[in-house]
């Protein structure tokens, strides 16, 4: 470990040291007139990036085009450094103002703090990477954007190292690109960091993670947090040797201007041209205002530790120093330090009054309309009471005009007048505007989404082969890793004997294997490198081996990568596909199928169930051809089962939310998915022997779940419906009568109450008995079928026992 003491000739002039005083006093004090705004109610919450300045300002100077930058909430005087962030958009995300132009970074969709840049055009179109400084998106929960970290600085070794990628110019460099980390001391006790930072050391990628360390998190003290209480020291073994290659590790204090310098340049020129993995450990941080607007740190911090933290204030020693190499004088730093806070003061009065100007105005409207309609109504004095208080509102919301309007429509619900008709129409304008606001881009809307791709059946003909399942998809990938150089795939087993099922079995010894790819067991850094990678205009396949591991990487899936068209306002994308494999096999942990959970935690990805291989191809097909990210769950028991491989492997394509019914039939219908199909298409065959026809659907997909309507034309003839599902009881199949029932109204065409056969609350026991006696089985399906149809028709229909 090298620690940056001596001091050193660093080039920098005077200008750029008096700027960057500037920058950090309108950024410190854009933070303490943040916590003011939000106590003033005008925020509603605020965490801020005070005690950061100075080494932020540091880093960002070796910042380059084409870098990227993966942090957390307080890296705002960074984004400023960088030339991505003005005081102005600070404010608006603070307000939540869900102009675009106002917060680029989400159109108000994120707490103040989460930055990002936009990267792609208003069509969701890429745009170049490598003329501009990059950041994506940020998220909240501590530790989650360590994952990603890894998949954009791994995305720069493919670029370097894979020459087909030589031509995707407007995304590399040549590989030159570092992806910038930054962290919380108290952050590096989650499991994400160390996931990270050890598969980042495995795999040499040029990342520089910075920690900045004030000791606390929030009010709970070092010596809790880390061992040693130094991030720094706790990760000494992973100092890169002469041997060995590793991270080389940096510590230096908060409020050393120069040290700060000469540790970043060195740091990050190590990491830029040899793909060295680089840890700043920064010390000695100060936090002024504490965590957020939720605290004060008075309550936990004595008074000698308060004390201190006023002394070593970085903008303080930063202003120390600049006098003593006689930079400027007091008078001078004076004068910056007023012209810096009137310009932080001057950027949120702007902010303010773009942000509530919209809404006072349509306030204004709402409360003319009302009156109007309520001026003729019995209920005048009611209704002028709503606008009265809508009138008195100081900080007025778009919530407080809908309510407004709808509690001034109940009173008007008895009248009729053109007034009225107006009030209904203003409303539902504003409903259609504020669902875009709020409710939109949680997929992609580009020209390459997923949905607009329809299906091309497969074809078939008297050569067309019959062959293990496997193969098919083997098939598949082979095709499709030879003709698109962006594509690759990882995961644990994947490459050298070709995933455990054979999936690439053969194809990294063809391939190379920087396009199919070893990994490690962590599962939630095999789904960050895909992120990364993925906004970094590459198409990986991340493996997670079986449905039952998704579960170490669910909070990354569900926070991470399911949010980010919706949370940067369609602003950012990562089309990554998860192929993992599940359902029916043997024991605890090999034969999950919690769909339920899935389908409630990754709401803004595509949830892909195909039955057989061959689906799984003609799903693999369309999503390799579009923009959307997917989970793809191939049916563990089915690799080897007999498939005929289609002429059209390569073309053929399967439309998501279309339904295939795999059995017509008149008496009932069967909803199912994966696995479940052949079991529930054996319970048709012998229901048929007892007179009973069910028609036999297979969803396919969940998510999007049945587009075509497919369902509810079957219940409008059988009248009868039956869900299949391995999840436990309300798992999936609750998601899939409230699509059937509710949303596609398919309750008005049933003439008997629904039934649900799903696996048992516990998960499937060990061995075929295991399996049978706690998944849905084939006598158990005849068995409710049969009752069903029964109870409609008893004297031909009679009890079995």
């Amino acid at each position: 470990m090298s620690e940056a003491k001596k001091r050193t000739k660093t080039l920098i002039s005077k200008q750029e040291i008096l700027q960057d005083f500037r920058l950090a006093i309108e950024s410190r004090e854009a933070s303490l007139i943040g916590r003011k705004e939000v106590f003033m109610g005008k925020a509603k919450f605020g965490i801020f990036g005070d005690g950061k300045e100075v080494p932020q300002i540091a880093m960002a100077k070796y910042f380059q085009n084409g870098d990227w930058r993966s942090g957390y909430y307080r890296d705002q005087t960074f984004m400023m450094a960088v030339g991505q962030l003005n005081t102005q958009q600070f404010f608006a995300q603070l307000y939540a103002h869900t102009d675009v132009e106002a917060d680029p970074a989400s159109a108000g969709r994120m707490m103040n703090g989460h930055f990002a840049t936009r990267y792609l055009n208003e069509k969701g179109e890429w745009l170049t990477q490598t003329d501009k400084k990059n950041s994506s998106a940020d998220i909240s929960p501590t530790a989650g954007q360590m994952p990603r970290l890894l998949g954009l600085a791994y995305a720069s070794k493919l670029y370097r190292e894979n020459e087909e990628l030589s031509e995707l110019e407007d995304f590399s460099i040549k590989g030159n690109e570092v992806a910038f980390g930054t962290i919380g001391n108290a952050s590096t006790s989650e499991g994400h960091f160390w996931e990270t930072m050890n598969a980042a050391g495995v795999l040499q990628v040029p990342m520089v993670m910075s920690v900045w360390d004030d000791g606390y998190g929030i009010s709970v003290p070092q010596k809790y947090h880390t061992i040693k209480e130094s991030i720094s020291d706790a990760l000494s073994g992973f100092q890169r040797t002469k041997e060995k290659p590793g991270f080389e590790i940096f510590k230096v204090k908060a409020w050393d201007y120069i040290a700060l310098l000469e540790t970043y340049k060195k740091a990050i020129d190590i990491s830029r041209k040899k793909h060295i993995p680089c840890l700043v450990h920064v010390v000695e941080v100060t936090q002024p205002q504490g965590h957020s607007t939720s605290g004060s740190h008075e309550r936990y911090k004595s008074k000698d530790r308060l004390s201190w933290e006023k002394e070593h204030d970085c903008i303080l020693k930063m202003r120390e120093w600049i006098q003593t190499e006689k930079f400027a004088t007091k008078e001078e730093l004076d004068q910056i330090e007023k012209e810096a806070k009137q310009a932080a003061k001057h950027a949120k009065d702007i902010a303010w009054k773009a942000y509530s100007h919209d809404i006072k105005k349509e306030v204004e409207e709402a409360v003319s309309l009302i009156e109007k309609a309520g001026i003729s109504s019995a209920r005048k004095a009611d209704v002028s009471n709503i606008t009265k208080e809508l009138g008195k509102e100081l900080n007025p919301e778009k919530s407080h005009i809908v309510r407004a309007a709808k509690k001034s429509l109940r009173f008007l619900k008895n009248e009729q007048s053109t007034e009225k008709q107006n009030l209904i129409n203003f409303l539902s304008e504003k409903s259609n505007l504020y669902e875009e606001q709020y409710s939109s881009k949680l997929y992609s809307e580009s020209s390459e989404s997923a949905l607009l791709t329809d299906t091309t059946p497969a074809q078939y003909s008297e050569e067309s082969e019959l062959v293990d399942g496997r193969e098919v998809l083997n098939a598949c990938f082979d095709y499709h890793l030879a003709n698109d150089p962006r594509i690759f795939a990882f995961g644990e087993d994947v490459g050298k004997i070709g995933d455990v099922n054979q999936g690439f079995a053969g194809l990294q010894e063809k391939y190379g294997d920087l396009k199919v790819t070893d990994t490690g067991i962590r599962e939630t850094t095999i789904i960050g490198q895909g992120i990364g990678a993925a906004i970094r205009g590459l198409r990986p396949i991340a493996e997670i081996q079986y449905l039952d591991y998704l579960l170490y990487a669910l909070q990354t899936l569900s926070d991470d990568l399911a949010t980010l068209q919706y949370r940067t306002y369609g602003g950012q994308k990562a089309p990554l596909i998860i192929r993992t494999r599940g359902h029916r096999l043997e024991g605890v942990w090999h034969s999950g199928s919690p769909m339920g959970m899935i389908l409630h935690s990754l709401r803004g990805m595509y949830i892909l169930t195909p039955r057989n291989m061959t689906q799984a191809a003609g799903f693999y097909n369309t999503l390799l051809t579009s923009d959307d990210p997917a989970l793809v769950i191939e049916s563990l028991n089915g690799y080897r089962l007999k498939e005929r491989v289609p002429d059209n492997l390569t073309e053929f394509k399967l439309a998501l939310g279309e339904p295939d019914v795999l059995r017509a039939g008149s008496d009932a219908t069967i909803v199912t998915y994966g696995s479940t199909c052949r079991v529930v298409m054996e319970a048709a065959n012998q229901l048929a022997s007892e007179g009973i026809e069910v028609e036999v659907i297979d969803a396919q997909t969940l998510i999007p779940f049945d587009r075509t309507k497919t369902i509810v034309q079957s219940l409008e003839k059988t009248n009868r419906l039956i869900v299949v599902d391995e999840d436990v009881e309300g798992g999936a199949s609750a998601f899939i009568m409230q699509q059937i029932l509710e949303r596609d109204n398919g309750y008005f065409h049933l003439d008997s109450k629904p039934v649900t056969i799903t696996g048992k609350d516990h998960r499937a026991a060990y061995g075929s008995d295991g399996d049978y006696f706690s998944k849905p089985n084939v006598e158990e399906i005849f068995e409710k079928v049969y009752n069903l149809i029964s109870e409609a028709n008893p004297d031909k229909y009679l009890k079995i026992y």
